[in-house]
């Protein structure tokens, strides 16, 4: 019975057929042609056990496994390979075709290739999940083909391999230059314009590019002969809390991502960055009830804390309750801090009714509201108009455009900190905002 299963008929073979078929009707017309077509069909029928022999006579002719990470990263491309070797006497073709999760719903993975006696060969393809949870891989599946191409033998390797995806850990590991630079140059996204420093003196280093040139002390360059500057180091160990909001408003999509999603990946990559700059980071997820609750420590391995506290977030993406949060952050966060909250908003009622709770909070703590962009309507507004339709929904969605900015406003206008941003800029213009923060020593 194992034998019957890994046989299969190639291709190839039913083209053969097809002419053996051909040479029979002509025959028909050209009877000279009969006794080759049956000459052909014993041809065939060795060359079909000739090709068993190929394929079965070499035990565990072809191994194969695929490497996986301990970890998938969240909304990134991540690169996972496959290595081969093959003990046939022949260049073997082969097909592998890899069992992806039901998660990224691919049914047609397929890779060819051509494997050498002895040589071994790898390949290496991206997958991109877009929900966090346990991805399973099924069977590595393996037909190899000797050069007749009669029949194909399957080869299935590593059933049911396990592996989680987390929260964005290639993009906080992205960002991870920035716990010593202000800079985002270097990626080429945004430039942080840094509006002042505290005045606590670390050391005198030498000038690299990008430093700021304010900061050259004169005295040192004249005795260095070389360019010295003044290196000023932020207040530190000061608690930083990424509160988010769990709720319905976080479920819409954006190229696949859940703004939940999206603030989770966020949050991970900011906590890692302040956590470098020595201060306190804790975390606060809410949406009916307060679901999770990390008090901020100033210890590089609270990291793993935070990263296992944002893997298992799970919701039913119900209306939130800001007064609970309120509540929870009186009794909880005795020290002024810095409060990162992920939320959205789509209307201004919806902030009207948030705002007594949201102007509570600001009175203690330095809050930052953050909110998302609809790049769907700013897509929509930026088409030209054809019809008398078309000019109806453009309005609708600069309406709705201009209340966002609007909501805006409104938070500044009570002293605020806001960030209105397109959901994949969020942990850029996150990171932004807290070294703003902390370059102005609001907090």
């Amino acid at each position: 019975m194992a034998f019957l299963r890994s046989l299969y008929i190639h291709n190839i073979f039913f083209r053969y057929i097809a002419l053996l078929s051909a040479c029979f009707v002509i025959s028909y017309w050209v009877p000279t042609l009969y006794p080759i077509a049956w000459l052909l069909v014993f041809l065939l029928m060795a060359l079909f056990f000739l090709d068993l022999y190929f394929l079965y006579a070499t035990p565990n002719a072809i191994k194969a496994h695929r490497n996986l990470p301990q970890k998938l990263s969240n909304s990134d491309q991540n690169i996972l390979s496959v290595h081969l070797n093959s003990k046939y006497p022949f260049k073997a073709e082969v097909s592998i075709i890899d069992e992806l999760p039901v998660q990224f719903q691919k049914r047609d993975f397929e890779h060819k290739t051509q494997l050498q006696k002895g040589e071994p060969h790898y390949f290496e393809y991206s997958v991109r999940p877009v929900e966090r949870g346990e991805y399973v891989f099924g069977n590595l599946i393996v037909f190899a083909s000797s050069p007749l191409r009669i029949i194909k033998r399957k080869f299935v390797f590593q059933k049911d391999q396990m592996v989680p995806v987390y929260p964005s850990i290639i993009q906080m590991q992205q960002y991870d230059f920035l716990a010593t630079s202000n800079r985002l140059t270097e990626f080429g996204l945004k430039k942080i314009r840094r509006i002042g420093h505290t005045q606590e003196f670390e050391q005198i280093k030498e000038y690299i590019k990008g430093d700021d040139v304010r900061t050259i002390n004169w005295k040192a360059t004249a005795k260095k002969n070389q360019l010295m500057v003044n290196q000023y180091q932020d207040e530190r160990s000061q608690p930083i809390y990424s509160i988010i909001d769990t709720g319905r408003v976080m479920k819409m999509p954006f190229n696949g991502l859940s703004l939940l999603d999206y603030a989770i990946n966020s949050a991970l990559a900011f906590s890692n960055v302040a956590l470098k700059r020595n201060d306190k980071t804790g975390l606060l997820t809410f949406s009916k009830k307060i679901e999770t609750f990390v008090p901020a420590v100033q210890k590089l391995t609270h990291l793993n804390t935070i990263m296992e506290s944002l893997y298992n977030i799970s919701t039913t993406f119900s209306d939130s309750d800001f007064g609970l949060l309120y509540a929870h952050v009186k009794r909880k966060v005795n020290q002024r801090s810095l409060l990162l909250l992920y939320t959205n908003f789509e209307h201004m009622s919806g902030l009207q009714r948030q705002l007594p709770y949201i102007l509570a909070m600001a009175k203690k703590h330095v809050l930052v509201v953050i909110f998302f962009e609809n790049t769907e309507l700013e897509s929509l507004i930026a088409e030209d108009t054809e019809d008398l339709q078309a000019i109806y929904h453009k309005t609708i969605a600069e309406k709705f455009s201009l209340e966002k900015r609007l909501m805006q406003k409104e938070l500044q206008k009570y002293g605020i900190q806001t960030i209105l941003t397109k959901p994949e800029e969020l942990t850029v213009n996150t990171i932004n905002k807290y070294l703003e923060i902390k370059a102005r020593g609001i907090i």
